[in-house]
């Protein structure tokens, strides 16, 4: 399940705009949507993700919701993404149940990988794979962490961090199941087609 193009949203005070811009990423072919609005109250987060959430069942694409386990089964969402320091792991996988995502950040250190999978974690994230405008003073993770993983790990791994078109094969190549992406995504002219482009670089690699 986790693996090709993994959305992730920007951080969008309007709605509206959020919703259209989620239902051209949709229809582009992303795999996985995060939400994620780092400057968002609990209330227009709740507002947000719920506006979201039907959007993303119609087109059977699991929303992961960042940070807040609360938030995930309050409305029911498929799953959470969590930072390796947010709190005990196992204990969020303890109140999601073994139904939902578990999702890990682990920058640039394997051993917090190895730590999230015997924690129950369904995926783990390195990056920044490249420099980033959402966390500039982001360590820089080494693609050939996902030749590690490759190897080491039972759970796919996500690359996140800089990705755009032009970059995005290299991560690919180095053996990452999938690709997390926001602003090369939400800040395009035209989100569907940007979209499009990114789910065929799978098909080429595959």
């Amino acid at each position: 399940m986790i693996s090709g193009l993994y959305a992730v949203t920007p951080d969008e005070a309007d709605t509206d705009l959020l919703f259209t811009k989620v239902a051209a990423a949709l229809q582009g072919g992303i795999r996985l949507l995060q939400y994620r609005n780092k400057r968002a109250d609990h209330k227009l987060q709740t507002q947000q993700a719920r506006a979201i959430l039907p959007l993303c069942r119609q087109y059977q694409v699991p929303l992961i919701i960042n940070d807040s386990v609360k938030l995930c089964l309050t409305l029911d969402a498929d799953g959470v993404h969590m930072g390796a320091d947010d709190g005990n792991l196992a204990e969020v996988r303890a109140k999601l149940g073994q139904a939902k995502i578990l999702g890990v950040s682990c920058y640039n250190r394997f051993e917090l990988a190895l730590a999230a999978q015997q924690a129950g974690a369904n995926y783990v994230a390195f990056g920044a794979c490249f420099a980033s405008s959402t966390k500039p003073a982001a360590p820089v993770a080494h693609l050939s962490l996902f030749d590690q993983a490759q190897s080491q790990l039972t759970i796919p791994a996500v690359a996140i961090g800089g990705i755009t078109l032009a970059n995005a094969p290299q991560v690919i190549s180095a053996g990452a199941n999938a690709i997390a992406v926001i602003n090369a995504i939400f800040s395009a002219t035209d989100v569907k087609s940007t979209t499009q482009q990114f789910t065929q670089l799978f098909q080429v690699q595959s």
